[in-house]
């Protein structure tokens, strides 16, 4: 903070001079606090209800304002205004966060990491809500609640607990790419601005002529992707919990600007019913030698947040805002979030959060939602209902359309996804280690695990982990197997 030596007068929060900082009205020097000094009645009142609830999932975040460049012509999948010229500068806000861990968790635990930015384009905000890595730990959102709980404190001790994590993971097989990413270095970035960003879901898009492509979006870091060490993350979350966060606005202010490589993979609309596996399932990549990464424009963090509670706590992200030309995906965990995040943000801030400075479109808004807590914008004395004949706006089913996809008609059920000849959760994750990692990255992968599953969780759930990564390599289950003492 700067030093003010022309300090102005404290107001009230309807901006009346306030009487003093310091002292309360008392009836004489010793006497009782009374209750009509309101000022000092106000300043308990917005204290006590200072907090909004945590997020549920995301709590502890960064975040900074920057812009996204186009660099490349991309118009030849997508029609989206914001990507549609080369130079194209659209702004932007970013916010990084862990994901299992409470406001005050350290910044450095093994964690995934959220990568949510939101896009203030020409049509309106478009949000991606993504992470760091580009798969997740399962492809149906009825386990997502779980799945968090498990992540979460145990309800009679409030403590966190790893067998309650293995005894998920061993459960749900499709965890294991998701979990082998974990485990590994990727698990503990060195800062917020050496780690990659996916949308690990699979988007569609649309161009001018109407053709539909199926894709993935990859923000690749231009710092150069670095990792902490299993001892170098635990020693920072002691030296520094807040070291992500500090990093992050450092670099800024020092003009050492983080920036973003955006490449996007592209399936054309109809390879999707035939490829090898399915091209939806959140568990998996999309290999690049089947689908080479196309590179389309750079991000950039240029400013720091000047209140972080307004702009990074009450910034509010939902893969359903979307842009013409830019669409959703048979991806089931996508269509479940697409609901859930818009609905968290109306019980955790309020019904017009998307009024606020950081969440508002900055190009005009033409709704017939109105009223409810903390309404600021309203349409004045224009009709309040649709259809209407007088003047109120319509909708475009051209500019507005939905991107949708033909499926068979089928019974109403529940279904695992369609099989594909490929499927599987062990093949993708054996690749990773056998093929991708080093030497030096399985050493740490194994002693990641092997150190994780040892701390407090039980004989038999110790034996499913051993299983667990023994079906994805018999080396990498036999050293485990070892390391965790299982016979």
């Amino acid at each position: 903070m700067s030093e003010n030596v022309n300090p102005s007068v404290t107001t009230t929060d309807a901006g009346i001079p306030a009487p003093s900082d310091e002292f309360s009205l008392t009836v004489g020097p010793g006497g009782p606090v009374v209750l009509h000094d309101s000022y000092v009645v106000q300043k308990m009142q917005q204290f006590n209800r200072e907090r909004v609830p945590e997020r549920v999932v995301h709590a502890k975040g960064s975040g900074a304002h920057g812009y996204f460049e186009v660099t490349a012509d991309v118009t030849w999948f997508t029609k989206a205004n914001f990507l549609g010229e080369i130079g194209r500068r659209t702004e932007m806000f970013a916010r990084f966060s862990t994901v299992a861990g409470e406001q005050g968790y350290p910044d450095t635990v093994r964690d995934p990491r959220g990568f949510a930015l939101k896009f203030y384009t020409a049509d309106g905000n478009f949000d991606m809500v993504g992470n760091n890595t580009p798969v997740f730990f399962m492809r149906d959102p009825s386990k997502f609640q779980d799945f968090i709980r498990s992540q979460k404190r145990l309800p009679d001790s409030g403590l966190r607990s790893n067998d309650m994590q293995w005894d998920y993971w061993t459960l749900s097989p499709e965890s294991t790419h998701q979990v082998m990413i974990l485990m590994s270095d990727r698990g503990t970035p060195r800062s917020l601005r050496t780690m990659n960003g996916y949308s690990s879901h699979t988007y569609s898009t649309i161009n001018a002529a109407g053709e539909r492509f199926w894709v993935k979006w990859h923000f690749k870091t231009e710092q150069g992707a670095d990792n902490f060490a299993d001892d170098e993350a635990k020693a920072m979350a002691a030296k520094d919990p807040d070291y992500h966060r500090r990093d992050l606005r450092d670099a800024i202010q020092s003009g050492n600007l983080p920036s973003w490589r955006l490449e996007m993979q592209v399936m054309p609309f109809a390879d999707a019913a035939g490829y090898r596996f399915n091209p939806f399932d959140l568990t998996k990549i999309w290999p690049h030698e089947d689908y080479p990464p196309v590179t389309v424009g750079r991000m950039v963090l240029d400013r720091n947040p000047g209140n972080y509670f307004a702009e990074v706590e009450q910034s509010s992200f939902s893969p359903a805002n979307m842009v013409p030309g830019i669409g959703l995906s048979p991806d089931k965990m996508l269509l479940g979030r697409v609901f859930s995040y818009h609905d968290t943000h109306l019980h955790r801030i309020g019904t017009n959060y998307q009024q606020l400075p950081i969440n508002a479109s900055k190009v005009p808004v033409h709704s017939y939602s109105k009223d409810g807590s903390m309404a600021y914008r309203h349409s004045g004395d224009q009709p309040v209902y649709a259809p209407n004949s007088y003047g109120g706006p319509q909708a475009d089913p051209i500019a507005g359309a939905d991107l949708t996809w033909w499926i068979d008609s089928g019974e109403l059920g529940r279904y695992a996804y369609e099989a594909h000849a490929e499927d599987d959760d062990v093949t993708q994750p054996g690749t990773l280690y056998r093929d991708v990692m080093d030497d030096v990255a399985r050493d740490h992968l194994i002693a990641n695990i092997i150190g994780h599953a040892s701390d407090g969780v039980s004989a038999d759930v110790r034996r499913r982990v051993v299983e667990y990564w023994q079906a994805v390599d018999t080396d990498l289950g036999a050293r485990i197997k070892v390391g965790l003492g299982v016979a």
